[in-house]
């Protein structure tokens, strides 16, 4: 099975991309953020170990606030090392019962919508075949995350310090796809990137 791995700067749109591909190669797809979601709710395998290190983190049903945790990250230095190893490794076991789902049923390739793929050594253990960044200007990235989520410059700058140098992913990519706004070029772009033969032997594109 094909594993194709979709990640991108911050705001620059992956997760769009990344479902784009998934739908034109009729592939499954997993949502790294929607795995975080599913583990932070009440009952979820990240709730205890999460309070325990961000006590105050905890909503009204039993689950994470992600907001609350957000406010704590941005006092504590420590904070996002702590999260991550807490997370990450929940999140891997997430992504491996899926891909062993799919590859059960036949898929013949699988899209993976990863924020941290490079940043997490996922693609050091051996974690995809095809590595998909998506890119797009800092300011048009700021623009849609104010607009998206209200995100302030500061919280902007916080997170993408966070994340590999946009020109070291880029480097690290089998394909780049530019997502400046203009969605009709990113579809062509999208497109003659899956005329690539490596797409062309491992999925029936649709």
């Amino acid at each position: 099975m094909l594993l194709v791995a979709v990640t991108g700067s911050l705001g620059a749109g992956k997760s769009k991309v990344a479902a784009e591909i998934a739908a034109r190669a009729a592939a499954p797809l997993f949502n790294a953020d929607e795995a975080v979601h599913q583990l932070y709710r009440p009952g979820g395998k990240a709730v205890d170990p999460v309070l325990r290190r961000f006590p105050d983190a905890a909503d009204s049903a039993g689950g994470i606030d992600r907001k609350k945790l957000s406010k704590l990250l941005a006092s504590d230095p420590d904070g996002f090392g702590a999260l991550n190893d807490i997370v990450h490794p929940l999140v891997g076991d997430t992504r491996r019962e899926f891909l062993k789902q799919h590859q059960t049923s036949g898929a013949r390739m699988a899209v993976l919508d990863i924020p941290l793929l490079l940043e997490g050594g996922m693609i050091d253990k051996g974690g995809a075949d095809v590595i998909v960044v998506v890119d797009a200007p800092e300011e048009t990235r700021r623009e849609r995350l104010r607009q998206r989520s209200n995100m302030s410059d500061e919280k902007f700058d916080m997170l993408e310090a966070k994340q590999l140098p946009v020109e070291e992913k880029r480097e690290r990519a089998d394909y780049v796809i530019d997502n400046d706004g203009d969605w009709r070029t990113v579809q062509q772009d999208i497109v003659g990137m899956m005329k690539d033969p490596v797409f062309q032997e491992d999925c029936a594109l649709e």
